[in-house]
């Protein structure tokens, strides 16, 4: 019998860095109007490789610019425009960041030239970019970009530059998707030749001009700017392109023109198989193809650099993050629009930013302010800045000076001293900037020049949350009553919060789950650590008997019940030295690696007798922050010594000096890593306290709602030795945690257009987890040598590591390279889950490790020993993993603390804020909370799906199948409660399975999507040609013409619907006949008017 073969034959993918990586790239440049100049026709542009501007094309425009004299328009001089071209030298002795600055300034500002009119000197600023005419600017790029490095004895290849008016304001750097070293990005290898390049004998004098830096890998990417950690580099999410754009630019053919310019210096072969990749359909958008759309179309790129990029006297320069780009663009087009109609009437529109805490508020707040004075349009607008604490106010101020939108003069002025100057600057200051504590309203309101009713002033109140309801907002509206106020906050907000009705709509959001997902936060691991105390009551009663005998019973049991609150027993000097002394011992593998830790306590007296236990025990230094003590302190406390104490170590420590230069010299002095390793707060320093290296925070206070989101907040900032933050609790707040939790589920499920709880799951870790992660990771360290015969020989296994050179098709290669690199990944994950497990109490109460507690100590020793000894054989020097010499001498000094209890029962903090938790239900409570879900879930799949057919008839299906299913459990009821608690999430969250993924985060989409299989059946679909991919077209672009629509004619709904018909029916007919288009159409206008009802 023949055997048939198949005669169809597909083309082989590329993977390598050319065609997969760096091709695109180039052609999408093309696409957003970029020129290519080949690197032959560049490196003649710049005349040599020293040389990084492309010096004809910068002259070319500095020679159509003019200058304004005796009422006519000149053009340059060629010695005016050589003055510019040699200002344009980067000034290498100041530094790279001292360089870049300067050039940035010239770029940004321009740079002023000497011309003589009839004789007349003048002096005009020119203008090195054109701002208000995109198009007047030359956008080019190139690739392979020879560079000689500073010291001419070799050069750097970039692997795409591109250059404004002859500038080099971005470098790319492309590498191919498969990585030589294990699970390691190849986007971090790019990153690390960005950072490399960036180095004094390298090619800084490049990197001197650049505005933004790329690393690719041909699926995504990360952006960043000159000077940049290699942590902070960041992804991009875009919110305003849409995805058919992105298609359409990826899709959209070169013409003959720019297909020559980067394929005729190639092979031939290069561009036939481009062609071929091309002719063979629609290709794939990739997140390296939406961030280099996103950042390098012109007109983003130029906004990049003028609006959202900064310097920062201790972080360096910044260009910022997506969320931040995002809200303030949000944010200037609602205060641009006017009320118009209710009291405020002709006032602009205000609102709230909710960014998370740790997510750069504050940069945010700046960037604003540059937007304030580039943008013509808020040209004319005042900024008063609020806040309701004065350290949160020299914070601000201190940004703002360091972020450059404040002159040290403008910063003295912008300071709002007294009431009485406040009422100045708000009645008839002309201050840009002014900066105020909330309370100082209630006395400038007093003054009779305290009033301005001018619309061109701004208000943006920081940690929005706080103090801004009752008395103050009222005066604040009362003295600014056409003003636009904007609440700034990292506090998850939802619709019915104070913050909102204070201030208006939530105008942009980028909430904890976000920041984590994004890493631009470090996510918390939580443990509690509660004393175990022992109280002899008989001591306690004998010691009233003796020291009340002559009170009468009446005054014995009022002064026993005092003594008696929680507030006293957790002052005691017992408790306090136990705590310290776990302290002591946890903090030590922080203190290896210079990080810091922050102590909140709950009294002013605490704080200071927490500072001598620490100092006595002397493992670790600490220094303690808080307000200065009054006479009044104290008198509520039984033990007069706890007045005492604090006003005598404010005397001895502080003295008469400043309470801000106090507290200004230890936040320095915490700062550097010689410096104290664990600041002590009560409430000062507990919010709005930025220090990266703060990486563990001990809570012994209650802490509730806004504050326990803020003060765990500190220990969140990226740092390049942090792996987690960590929360150890010694007071028990997890309760009120999953309170906090409960209470925002709740306004959720009651108010429309909440937020979802998971904003606020998902940061949280449960230290007694990740532990459990050993077993899997101890099997995949051994993995390295499953061939070994004999694992208990330490020469065979340094042998299967060590390295073998083969020959290999003509090179030498090293055959045993990814053997170590995949041992060091696999050691790296090991030891830093041992890192968490030794600082666990349940590890150590886990029977189940008991047998391997010890063995996986000595596994650990033996393959650091190990590692060290084929580094050796390898000549490799190889940055590690840094946790890796903090876990070996955790090995010798792991956390004792015997004393100190975990909490009984482990829930991840992520599941926190139901009802009842299944452990510990009773079958009748299990039965009951089954009820409960049922009805809410026939309720929402009712109600709240009403905007989607095709979800109601899926999960409707599906509640008849979980009805069904839950008979068979009878006898489990707790089961049964699962199940449903489970579906109740998926209707919530419209897991609907089949919906494709691009339209995930887009329920309207999803809806109209659905809304093709609801009312066609699937060989309908299949017959006219519409798959799931063409529907995901269709659908999105649906979901434009209804957004556009929607926009448009807001105030007249018959409108909308005539628009939405006019211009769907054209784009269905086709596909579906006029019958079902317009079947479909009226679908659609009926969950677009349930839409409107809602909003």
């Amino acid at each position: 019998m023949e055997i048939k073969i198949s005669s169809t034959q597909y083309q082989v993918a590329n993977f390598k860095e050319e065609t997969s990586s760096k091709l695109p790239a180039l052609s999408l440049l093309s696409n957003l109007g970029y020129s290519f100049i080949p690197p032959s026709d560049c490196e003649a542009l710049r005349g040599s490789t020293s040389q990084v501007i492309l010096l004809p094309i910068l002259r070319d425009f500095l020679a159509k610019q003019s200058f304004p004299f005796g009422g006519k328009q000149h053009l340059l001089t060629e010695a005016a425009i050589d003055k510019i071209t040699n200002e344009l030298s980067p000034a290498m002795n100041e530094g790279l960041r001292g360089a870049n600055e300067k050039l940035y300034n010239a770029m940004i500002y321009g740079v002023s030239v000497t011309e003589f009119i009839d004789g007349k000197k003048v002096s005009p600023t020119i203008q090195l970019i054109d701002w208000h005419t995109l198009d007047n600017n030359h956008f080019h790029f190139t690739e392979e970009m020879v560079v000689q490095n500073s010291e001419a004895t070799g050069n750097r290849i970039p692997d795409i530059v591109c250059f404004v008016n002859g500038l080099p304001w971005v470098v790319i750097e492309a590498k191919r998707l498969d990585s030589n070293h294990g699970n390691k990005s190849t986007v971090s290898e790019a990153v690390s030749q960005h950072i490399r390049n960036q180095g004094q004998t390298e090619i800084p004098h490049l990197f001197a001009y650049t505005q933004l830096l790329l690393a690719i890998n041909g699926h995504d990417g990360l952006y960043a700017t000159c000077g940049t950690p290699d942590k902070f580099w960041a992804t991009w999410k875009e919110e305003e392109i849409i995805e058919a754009e992105f298609i359409r630019l990826k899709n959209n053919r070169l013409n003959s023109v720019q297909l020559n310019a980067i394929f005729n210096h190639r092979p031939e072969a290069a561009k036939e198989e481009y062609l071929s990749l091309i002719d063979a359909g629609e290709l794939a958008v990739t997140d390296q193809d939406r961030l280099i759309i996103s950042l390098l179309r012109p007109d983003r790129l130029l906004d990049m650099a003028r609006l959202y990029t900064l310097f920062d006297k201790k972080a360096g320069k910044i260009v910022a993050r997506y969320q931040q780009v995002f809200g303030i663009k949000a944010l200037v087009e609602r205060i641009g629009c006017f009320e118009a109609s209710g009291a405020r009437i002709g006032a602009r529109k205000g609102g709230v930013i909710w960014h998370t805490t740790g997510s750069g508020k504050s940069f945010t707040m700046v960037f604003l302010s540059k937007a304030l004075i580039w943008l013509e349009e808020l040209a004319q607008c005042r900024v008063i800045l609020v806040t309701d604490r004065v350290d949160l106010e020299e914070q601000l101020s201190r940004t703002f000076a360091s972020g450059g939108a404040l002159t040290a003069r403008d910063k003295k002025d912008a300071m709002a001293t007294s009431g009485r100057r406040l009422a100045e600057q708000i009645g008839q200051g002309n201050e840009r900037v002014i900066f105020s504590i909330i309370n100082k309203f209630g006395s400038a309101i007093k003054q009779k020049n305290c009033y301005n009713d001018s619309a061109n002033i701004i208000v943006l109140v920081d940690e929005g949350h706080r103090s801004q309801n009752g008395e103050n907002n009222i005066r604040m509206l009362q003295t600014l009553p056409k003003a636009a106020f904007i609440a700034f906050t990292g506090t998850p907000l939802l619709k019915e919060d104070k913050t909102e009705n204070k201030f208006g709509k939530i105008i942009h959001s980028y909430t904890m789950q976000q920041a984590v997902q994004d890493k631009t936060v470090t996510p918390l691991l939580y443990e509690e650590r509660i004393p175990d105390l022992n109280v002899n009551d008989q001591a306690i009663d004998a010691w009233f008997d003796r020291m009340t005998d002559k009170l009468t019973e009446q005054q014995k049991t009022d002064l026993k019940k005092k003594f008696s609150q929680k507030g006293q027993i957790y002052q005691t000097e017992g408790r306090i030295e136990l705590i310290a002394h776990d302290i002591s011992d946890h903090f030590q593998n922080f203190k290896q690696q210079h990080l810091k830790g922050q102590l909140a306590c709950d009294s002013k007296a605490s704080a200071i007798r927490y500072k001598n236990a620490l100092d006595k025990i002397g493992k670790i230094t600490s220094v303690v922050a808080m307000s200065a003590p009054d006479t009044r302190e104290g008198h509520e406390v039984v033990d007069e010594d706890s007045k005492d104490i604090v006003q005598n170590w404010w005397k001895d420590n502080v003295g008469k000096a400043d309470e801000k230069a106090y507290t200004k010299q230890i936040i320095e002095d915490f700062s550097r890593d010689d410096g104290p390793d664990i600041i002590i707060v009560v409430d000062k320093l507990l919010t709005g306290f930025d220090e990266p290296k703060n990486t563990v925070l001990y809570i012994d206070k209650p802490l509730k709602e806004h504050n326990l989101i803020q003060a765990i907040a500190r220990v969140n900032r990226l740092h390049s030795k942090k792996q987690f933050g960590y929360l150890i609790d010694y007071r028990g707040i997890l309760k009120e945690l999953d309170a906090t939790i409960e209470k925002y589920q709740d306004l959720a499920e009651r108010t429309q257009g909440g937020f979802d709880i998971d904003d606020l799951k998902g940061l949280y870790h449960r230290m007694d987890t990740e532990y459990k992660k050993l077993p899997v990771l101890y099997k995949a360290l051994w993995g390295s040598f499953s061939n070994v015969k004999n694992k208990q020989d330490p020469a065979a296994l340094r042998q299967t590591l060590s390295p073998k050179v083969d020959d290999a098709q003509g090179q030498w290669v090293d055959t045993n390279l990814k053997k170590r690199d995949d041992f060091y990944l696999a050691l790296t994950a090991f030891s830093n889950c041992m890192k968490v497990a030794l600082q666990s109490a349940t590890y150590f109460d886990d029977k189940s490790f008991d047998s391997s507690r010890q063995h996986y100590k000595d596994t650990l020793k033996m393959f650091v020993e190990l590692r060290k000894q084929v580094r050796e054989d390898a000549n490799e020097t190889i940055d590690y993993d840094q946790y890796a010499d903090d876990v070996r001498y955790l090995l010798d000094k792991h956390i004792g603390g015997i004393e100190i209890q975990e909490s009984k029962g482990s829930y991840l903090v992520g599941n926190l804020g139901k009802d009842i938790k299944p452990a510990n239900m009773t079958d009748d409570e299990a039965r009951n909370q089954t009820d409960k879900i049922t009805g809410r879930i026939t309720k929402m799949i009712k109600q709240d799906l009403a905007d989607d057919p095709y979800a109601q008839e899926y999960f409707s299906k599906l509640l008849k199948k979980a009805i069904a299913d839950t008979k068979a459990m009878f006898d489990a009821p707790v089961k049964q409660y699962i199940l449903f608690a489970d579906f109740e999430q998926d209707v919530k969250d419209r897991k609907i399975e089949g919906i494709p993924e691009q339209l995930t985060n887009n329920k309207h989409a999803q809806a109209y999507f659905g809304l093709f299989k609801h009312l066609f059946d699937a060989e309908l679909l299949e017959s006219s040609g519409l798959s799931d991919a063409r529907l995901t077209q269709y659908v999105i672009e649906i979901d434009n013409v209804v957004k556009t629509a929607v926009a448009e004619y807001s105030i007249n709904p018959s409108e909308i619907e005539n628009k939405i018909s006019m211009q769907l029916l054209p784009m269905l007919f086709t596909d579906l006949g006029l019958e079902k288009a317009e079947r479909f159409i009226q679908e659609i206008l009926k969950i677009t008017h349930l839409g409107l009802s809602r909003s």
